[in-house]
């Protein structure tokens, strides 16, 4: 408990204590409510054979020993509460047939605990004690944070949980026999097997879910080099990075323009999408927006020893009174920005660029996905491979004969050609 005051607060470490203590690891020598009190309460850790983890589901037989050997020990320490005494009487009724067993059950071990010592002996009586603490709890008192999954399967499925005579249910393992009715065993019908396997919400978030992901998966197909054959070749796989030099280059394919029309994601992290955006932007008079954006994601990777003179160049150009490129802002932006200038840092601008970047995305966006510009370069047509194939030809006659190299003849035509 000390240990943890010093690394957490004190009102989490007792939290944390007393999550320990339901689950039945440490608990209180003076009194059996397991919980963490920070008055001075002695605590003893418990034995790993009682630890939840590792011990067995104790049964009511195994409750009713214990509260036999109990009675038999006679100590003024160990008299049993009122409920103990109940339950006792309770199960005395239900295991009636069997109770010349438990009570030689119980007497065998009141003999080997007296062989002991006798602080042995208490440390054991108290550790017991405890484990039917956690597992025949004290009315009233809530033993465990989680749901054990066993407890949940019960709660989930009450006909499959075994009845006692005395309407206790057998597997409990949080309640006391006193406060567990008994419940009517009903047959499972075809609604509660549908209901536990295919609950409505959980279907609908997985079917929503997959749908998307096979749309994004249909969409990006062709741009996966591990799905669609890339050409010329696969750089992950090969040695060659001819395709990611033609991804760089300024020229972009018809393949790279369609995929701008994806997202206004997929146009800001291409650099040849953010030119041609750039001048879309310009030819509307609104390029300064995209200008910020830029600036705002530049300040982000600056030094931090440049951060705060950077932080003033954006403001004097972008949003003081009288900017040379002043953007549209909403008043509850610009008062956030200009609160956060007097503290400048790399994410002082945070709010207005995502104001921006909305209204570039809702607004700008889609009037240059509608715009001519776009359309031509995603409507460019590549010439047709026969004239290219043409041209490749006439390319490499040309080649030839310019470098000397004459195609070859008939004898007859070298003769005639001959001089």
């Amino acid at each position: 408990m000390v240990l943890l005051s010093y690394q957490h607060p004190p009102i989490e470490a007792i939290h944390l204590g007393s999550l320990i203590a339901a689950q039945g690891y440490i608990f209180p020598i003076s009194d059996h409510v397991l919980t963490m009190k920070d008055d001075g309460t002695f605590y003893r850790f418990q034995a790993p054979y009682f630890w939840p983890s590792n011990c067995w589901e104790p049964e009511n037989t195994d409750y009713a020993i214990y509260l036999c050997k109990r009675t038999m020990q006679n100590k003024a320490r160990l008299e049993l509460a009122d409920y103990e005494a109940e339950n006792l009487a309770r199960l005395q009724r239900a295991f009636a047939r069997k109770w010349e067993f438990i009570f030689m059950q119980a007497e065998a071990q009141v003999k080997i605990d007296r062989k002991k010592d006798k602080t042995e002996r208490k440390i054991l009586d108290s550790q017991e004690r405890a484990f039917w603490d956690v597992h025949r709890p004290v009315p009233g008192c809530v033993n465990t944070t989680e749901m054990d999954i066993r407890k949940c399967r019960r709660l989930k499925n009450p006909q499959k949980v075994k009845k006692s005579v005395y309407g206790v249910a057998e597997e409990s393992q949080s309640q006391s026999p006193v406060h567990i009715p008994s419940q009517p065993v009903r047959k499972t019908t075809k609604d509660d097997i549908r209901k536990q396997c295919f609950p409505r919400k959980s279907v609908l978030v997985c079917l929503a879910s997959s749908h998307s992901l096979i749309a994004y998966t249909e969409q990006y197909v062709e741009y996966d080099p591990f799905i669609t054959p890339a050409e010329p070749s696969n750089p992950w796989i090969s040695d060659d990075i001819t395709l990611w030099d033609i991804e760089m280059s300024k020229e972009p394919s018809q393949q790279r323009v369609k995929r701008w029309g994806f997202s206004f994601d997929e146009i800001l992290k291409d650099q040849v999408g953010r030119d041609q955006f750039l001048r879309f932007l310009e030819s509307e008079f609104s390029s300064e927006n995209l200008r910020f954006w830029l600036a705002v994601q530049d300040l982000k990777k600056q030094p931090l020893q440049d951060v705060a003179k950077r932080v003033e160049e954006i403001w004097q150009e972008f949003l003081a009174p009288g900017a040379p490129s002043a953007i549209n802002l909403d008043s509850h932006s610009y008062e956030i920005t200009s609160q956060n200038v007097k503290d400048g840092g790399r994410y002082t601008f945070e709010d207005a660029q995502e104001h921006i970047y909305k209204l570039m995305k809702s607004d700008s966006y889609a009037r240059f996905l509608r715009s001519n510009a776009y359309q031509d370069l995603l409507l460019a047509k590549k010439k047709p491979e026969s004239e290219q194939g043409r041209r490749t030809s006439l390319e490499k006659f040309t080649r030839s004969v310019g470098n000397g190299l004459f195609p070859l003849h008939s004898s007859l035509e070298r003769q005639r050609l001959t001089p």
